[in-house]
């Protein structure tokens, strides 16, 4: 479309501003002296040319005498597009009544210019101010640089809305829907019900019902949108005309078929459609961003409004009622805000490249879609693609001919069906239909239920059922308790667990599973974590300048569980973090002037691997991975996955790997459960259940605390700590909400205390007796060896004072002696540790190779 030519750029206003066109719009319309318009319009990229259109009946003739019909309006409001010429919806503090009554909230995520101007489609210019009957008006007038005819989108959107069905949809915003009614028309009827005046549309539906409609929402988001909202809004209103809603209806689609990897984006793109996934690492605070500019004359006291245009609003430079040039001054608490947050998206790994880095983009989301997503989040992003110009200098008004880009979002979906469901999702009612909750509540009460639900859980790996137990028990978790109100503190409710052994074991598929199932799940290695990855670190933010806190794994996985494979290959400063979040669930940070305590209430599944490859069964576990005892006594179970060199389990396992892959899907479907309802029942426990210990289980497990520490106070051992009790706590809760049951009753203690037990048989036995002893873990040396130790050191105190009064002995001499007297054999650290011990009590002191006595 052309601009405008000859003597129709000089044609006046015409005396009627409100019209109606085609039946349809009944909006607030304004005539005004056509600008000339710029001869490249914007070109919508790959959508033109629009598809031919279809036959129309021929054009009225001219006009003759006789009384005239309405002219052609040439402006309409797009950007608001519900007025409906009702002043009283354009008042602030309109009472909220029916649909006429019913306020305008304005779409920043839009960002469209206010008045769309409708051009001639088959003519080089403006349409001329001629009579013409409704049905040519409805058939020519298109919004300027488009082919979006107001009317036929209206029309064709209404008919989708209230004829769409599609019987075989299944996605989860369906649930409790009849799929055999119109789909958006019960929608519609939510809306009613629940108040909030939004419709998502998905685009997938719309394309299939009409390509074209689906075509030009694509191409041009800024003006079918505003559209679809009044199609919308007449539907609604006409069935629902005593509804009140906080504001008119507003569409949001989503799921549009041009979902594209967020490297891929490119000038094509901008300004229409897009759908984008990814990862949310960081959203900024509310930003408060001016909607509508409200302006005063220094010198008459007369007031003006100024609505933004793509960003800006244009400042008045003269007053229209004095005539005053430059005394129009902005008040800023008369002016209308909305609000704004920046929100940082990362690539999804599986969407990167072989070799490249991870891309992000900056979105922005306006008013009820701020805070509506956090960093750790994968979200399926619809909005439209931006491009804004750099200025070479605040003060000065050029721009650089590199444009920023950004995407002002228009809906959000959190994606990954494969994973659980959120605790704090809205959705969450929505998702559990009463038959759902039926179906899950007559699992519950099955006898086998704990076993089946640990069979589930990777299916792939062979055996290690204690170790699936114990994977299953932290993805439901204990319950939280919160005491602080009382000065008693806060209690974790989050479950820990270190997997150590041979390689090989399927300890890492058993982390990328869990990884790949819980919502805010985030792995990560050993070797290439360092302690600001893992916890926060300070950064220059690269458009506001300032410091900005960005948060590590451990953080981003609040509320999830945080998988870090090769425990043992991090460094002392990387794990020393790993303390306070293991235990007080917090984050503390004093960096750069950023002084704050971060939630990390997340659950660790940790994967570790002995120092010489493979385990050595002669060895307590702390000396064959390497790890200080104050961070091992923090997991609640500790299982070893080793390698037994048994020919009858090698030929089981290798007769269960090669099942894998000859086995057929449907097979394989009828042995494990379900994944959805898995999935189902483990959120539906962590969001529903919340057991509370019985008088019954507090008493069993206040015996079995006694009975483990009865265990070693026979040795002089000690075989139990408080913390042990703490994890048997969490595990009993842990197995009552597997049952879905609100109280912990003796069977949870009983299975808590097996498991437990079965964990310490592995990692807590004392190689040289075979017995366990929770030492191991809490002192890191067993009861045995620190008797050993007490005893050689008193066999050399007896040693050098048999020698007499002698001032200093050889110490090669003294080894000699005691290797000579001592029954067991006498290692040159085990001679150091006890010469140690004698210098801690001022008996004697080393000076290079020879004992000096005090």
């Amino acid at each position: 479309c052309s601009g405008p030519r000859g003597s129709s750029a000089q044609r006046g206003p015409h005396p009627s501003a409100f019209t109606p066109v085609n039946g349809y719009l009944n909006g607030y319309l304004r005539q005004e002296t056509p600008p000339s318009f710029p001869g490249n319009a914007r070109r919508p990229g790959p959508c033109v040319p629009p598809p031919p259109s279809p036959p129309r009946a021929p054009l009225a003739p001219p006009a003759g005498p006789g009384p005239h019909p309405a002219p052609i309006p040439l402006d309409f409001d797009i950007s608001s597009p519900l007025t409906y010429g009702t002043p009283s919806s354009r008042v602030e503090g309109t009472p909220r009544s029916s649909a006429r009554g019913t306020p305008v909230r304005q779409r920043p995520d839009l960002g469209s210019v206010r008045k769309a101007r409708q051009v001639d489609l088959h003519s080089d210019g403006l349409a001329e101010d001629t009579v013409a009957t409704e049905q040519s008006l409805g058939q020519k007038l298109v919004i300027w640089g488009t082919d979006v005819n107001v009317a036929s989108c209206k029309e064709r959107f209404q008919r989708f809305l209230q004829r769409f069905i599609d019987p075989l949809d299944k996605e989860d915003e369906d649930i409790g829907l009849d799929l055999n009614e119109p789909r958006y028309m019960q929608r519609l009827q939510e809306i009613n019900v629940v108040g909030e005046p939004f419709l998502n549309v998905n685009c997938d539906h719309l394309r299939s019902f009409d390509e074209n409609l689906y075509r030009q929402l694509i191409c041009y988001p800024q003006e079918v949108i505003p559209t679809f909202d009044m199609a919308a809004n007449e539907i609604f209103f006409d069935r629902y005309p005593d509804s009140i809603l906080e504001h008119q209806i507003q569409v949001r689609p989503y799921n549009a078929l041009k979902t594209r990897n967020m490297r891929n984006l490119n000038p094509e793109d901008i300004d229409q459609l897009i759908t984008i996934s990814g990862m949310v690492i960081r959203s900024s605070q509310l930003i408060p961003e001016m909607q509508e500019a409200f302006f005063r004359c220094q010198v008459c006291a007369f007031t003006t409004r100024v609505e933004i245009d793509r960003g800006r609003i244009a400042e008045p430079s003269v007053c229209k009622n004095c005539n005053t040039t430059h005394s129009m001054a902005l008040i800023h608490n008369r002016s209308m805000f909305s609000d704004k947050q920046m929100i940082k998206l990362q690539e999804s790994p599986e969407d990167m490249p072989a070799g490249q880095t991870p891309h992000t983009v900056a979105l922005f989301a306006h008013n009820d879609l701020v805070d509506k997503v956090q960093p750790g989040d994968r979200v399926n992003v619809t909005g439209i693609y931006r491009a804004v110009p750099i200025r070479v200098n605040p003060r000065v008004s050029s721009v650089k001919s590199v444009y920023r880009t950004h995407i002002d979002v228009i809906h959000y979906r959190k994606t990954d069906s494969k994973r659980l469901h959120g605790v704090d999702e809205e959705t969450e009612q929505k998702r559990f239909t009463e038959e759902r909750v039926e179906l899950l509540k007559e699992l519950s009460k099955k006898a086998d239920i704990y076993e089946r639900l640990a069979l589930a859980l990777a299916p792939s790996i062979y055996e290690h059922e204690d170790i699936k137990k114990g994977i299953l028990l932290q993805l439901f978790g204990g319950s939280r308790k919160d005491f602080t109100h009382t000065g008693r503190g806060n209690f974790r409710a989050e479950i820990n667990i270190l997997l150590c052994g041979d390689p090989g074991t399927s300890k890492s598929q058993l982390l990328q599973y869990v990884y790949n199932l819980v919502p805010r799940g985030q792995y990560t290695s050993g070797k290439g974590s360092s302690a600001v990855g893992l916890t926060a670190y300070v950064m220059k933010d690269p458009e506001t300048r300032q410091l900005v806190l960005q948060t590590g794994a451990l953080v981003l996985s609040d509320n999830g569980i945080c998988c870090i494979d090769e425990f043992d290959k991090m460094n002392e400063s990387t794990r020393s973090v790993l303390h306070e979040v293991m235990e007080q669930q917090t984050l503390s940070i004093a960096k750069a002037g950023i002084i704050c305590q971060l939630n990390a209430r997340t659950s660790i599944l940790a994967a570790a691997n002995p120092i010489e490859s493979q385990w050595n069964p002669k060895k307590t576990t702390i000396e064959n991975i390497q790890l200080p005892h104050t961070l091992l006594s923090r997991f609640d179970l500790i299982f070893l996955m080793l390698d037994p060199r048994d020919e009858a389990y090698d030929r089981r396992l290798a007769r269960h790997l090669v099942s894998l892959y000859y086995q057929t899907e449907e097979k394989m479907e009828e042995e494990y459960m379900d994944m959805a309802v898995l999935r189902d029942y483990i959120a539906y426990a962590r969001s529903y259940v919340n057991p509370r210990l019985g008088e019954e289980a507090g008493q069993a497990l206040i015996e079995a605390y006694v009975d483990m520490r009865k265990i070693g106070s026979g040795r002089g051992m000690v075989s139990a700590y408080p913390r042990q009790l703490e994890s048997l706590i969490r595990l009993a809760e842990a197995h009552a909400k597997v049952r879905f049951s609100d109280k912990v009753e003796t069977v949870d203690v009983e299975e808590a205390k097996r498991l437990h037990r079965e964990a310490l048989k592995q990692s807590a036995t004392d190689p040289k007796t075979g017995i366990v002893d929770i030492s191991i873990l809490t002192t890191g040396m067993s009861a045995t060896a620190r008797k050993r130790k007490e005893e050689l050191a008193q066999a050399l105190r007896k040693l050098i004072q048999s020698k007499g009064k002698a001032p200093s002995l050889k110490y090669q001499q003294l080894l000699d002696d005691l290797r000579a007297q001592s029954d067991i054999a006498v290692t040159k650290e085990m001679f150091e540790e006890a010469l140690r011990a004698l210098a801690d009590e001022d008996f004697l002191t080393v000076t290079g190779k020879t004992v000096r006595l005090l």
